[in-house]
């Protein structure tokens, strides 16, 4: 994809990757960036400091009414959306104790947010023969984060929904893409290494903890080259191949790094 004159929307658009993704959209020529968050304030500052072509919505992702709302008046104020970021995602910190209410979350957040905007943004771009849905589903959708059950399951489900919707929708010109990045310098993972999250350490003691900006990079590399997987972090293509090799070896090694960082 070429990002020139597009029309993009970016979920979970106030910080982290997010915001990154929306500034880098607009310097690679977007016509409009429509940068969505449950933290409308926090998405208009991100707007205000892009310009003019950015525009920002206060969203709840997991109200399926609102993110359709969102896509029809994105395509009412701009014709159409050429490429939508489902980009939003919360972690618990926790494993099986983590209550209802947090896996629930989790789910929606992670999972059935992206089942919404597909929804939303699917037959407008079936109709006009071509689109790009973006989905950060994390690292730990190929791996596994350890520490947080929840996370876990949720982004392995949110990679099988964007690889399903690459198979059913690729030859009706939609392209599909799972952004896949492991240590990112973001509040996710500063406020869970704060909070003593093991997640968070094994995260920040298994490789380069990567900048927003860098994890931009690497997206607009691989949306140029209409890539289903983008890994930021290059050597997680090599630990999925070892896991799917070794899956006894592979657990072993992470139980090992586990008791290390818990002695």
């Amino acid at each position: 994809m070429n990002l020139t004159d597009r029309i993009v929307v970016v979920t979970g658009g106030a910080g982290g990757i997010g915001a990154a993704l929306s500034r880098r959209f607009a310097a690679e020529g977007a016509a409009a960036v429509v940068i969505a968050d449950l933290d409308g304030d926090a998405a208009r500052a991100v707007a205000e400091g892009i310009g003019p072509l950015a525009h920002a919505k206060a969203l709840d992702v997991t109200d399926e009414d609102q993110v359709r709302a969102l896509v029809d008046d994105t395509e009412r104020r701009y014709g159409r959306i050429d490429l939508f970021c489902a980009n939003a995602g919360v972690t618990t910190g926790g494993g099986v104790e983590v209550d209802d209410a947090g896996w629930d979350r989790a789910w929606r957040v992670n999972v059935l947010a992206h089942v919404y905007s597909a929804r939303a943004v699917l037959p407008g771009m079936l109709a006009r023969g071509g689109g790009h849905l973006l989905h950060t589903c994390s690292a730990a959708g190929v791996l596994t984060a350890v520490g947080d059950a929840a996370y876990t399951a949720t982004k392995h489900a949110s990679v099988g929904f964007a690889e399903w919707l690459a198979i059913t929708y690729r030859d009706r010109g939609i392209r599909v893409s799972a952004l896949c990045p492991q240590g990112v310098d973001t509040p996710m993972l500063a406020d869970g290494i704060v909070e003593g999250h093991l997640g968070a350490r094994v995260i920040a003691a298994s490789g380069a903890v990567l900048t927003p900006d860098q994890v931009a990079d690497a997206t607009i590399a691989g949306l140029a080259e209409e890539r289903f997987l983008i890994l930021p972090h290059p050597e997680v293509a090599d630990y999925a191949r070892r896991r799917a090799e070794d899956p006894d070896g592979w657990q072993a090694g992470l139980r090992k790094l586990v008791r290390r960082l818990t002695a």
